[in-house]
């Protein structure tokens, strides 16, 4: 009766994680689509066009209205929302990753390893297809004010293909292994050693990714490293936001070495 408790417990947790995480996603999604609306208004011949609405605004004595102010008024305001509605989101996923984790000290270390293993999945999933870093280059101009010059939203993934794309095939690779292929595996091999722990392969498979986990930090680092980079100024040209994948992907790494740890003592503890 205890086990069927616990199952449910914990499948119901992360049918919660699950569904947090998609209104993240979709929310950090509109986010990004709002963001993309509002460069759109800020290019040389949107504000060139606003400031004659302006102008036209002024002369009427209000009997003409800038519908173009308002609609770009209104957009921030729905980036805003999306951006509140976004972290809003996050808080109860990291809440039930908060309850997974302390679950380390209350359930079977066989438990806990598996379904730690999926809490992870589903953040490395979401923390690959969310967007990790907003990047803006914009420039004040005389008379029009702050005009975009580019902007950039890309995920892990969105990321890869863009450098395959410019034939960074190497590097693309090299991220491509580390943060994709090797973190996926490795979440479903924890989660086959703990359904088959008694397996002549289950110690051989813990070791292996014990051994090659370090190199699959190379993923942070990278990550770090964009991060450091895009944070430098230049000149107030050029402005970076981290977005939630980088949360998402933070959260993986951290489950991730819990399950790690429990697999390793709970198959230590079958011998």
């Amino acid at each position: 009766m205890k086990r069927i408790v616990t199952y449910t417990l914990f499948f119901l947790l992360a049918g919660c994680m699950l569904f947090f995480s998609l209104r993240a996603y979709g929310e950090a999604k509109a986010y990004e689509d709002a963001t993309m609306k509002i460069v759109k208004e800020m290019t040389p011949k949107s504000l060139t066009e606003l400031q004659l609405r302006e102008w036209a605004q002024k002369l009427s004595f209000g009997l003409y209205t800038n519908e173009q102010r308002q609609k770009l008024e209104r957009l921030r305001q729905q980036k805003q929302l999306h951006k509140a509605a976004s972290r809003h989101y996050m808080h109860w996923v990291m809440g039930c990753l908060l309850l997974f984790g302390a679950g380390y000290f209350f359930v079977s270390l066989r438990v806990f390893t598996f379904f730690g293993a999926f809490a992870a999945w589903i953040m490395l999933f979401f923390g690959l297809i969310t967007p990790i870093l907003m990047v803006t280059i914009h420039k004040q101009v005389a008379y029009l004010g702050d005009v975009v010059l580019s902007f950039e939203s890309k995920s892990i993934v969105g990321s890869l293909v863009k450098l395959y794309d410019h034939g960074d095939v190497t590097v693309a690779a090299v991220i491509l292994l580390f943060s994709v292929l090797i973190p996926f595996v490795k979440t479903f091999f924890l989660m086959f050693v703990s359904l088959f722990m008694q397996s002549r392969f289950a110690h051989g498979i813990v070791r292996f990714f014990k051994v090659i986990g370090k190199w699959s930090m190379v993923d942070v680092f990278v990550v770090a490293t964009f991060l450091v980079y895009l944070s430098v100024d230049k000149g107030d040209i050029s402005r970076a936001e981290t977005g939630t994948g980088l949360y998402f992907f933070l959260a993986y790494v951290i489950m991730s070495m819990l399950v790690s740890l429990s697999a390793d003592r709970m198959l230590h503890r079958a011998k």
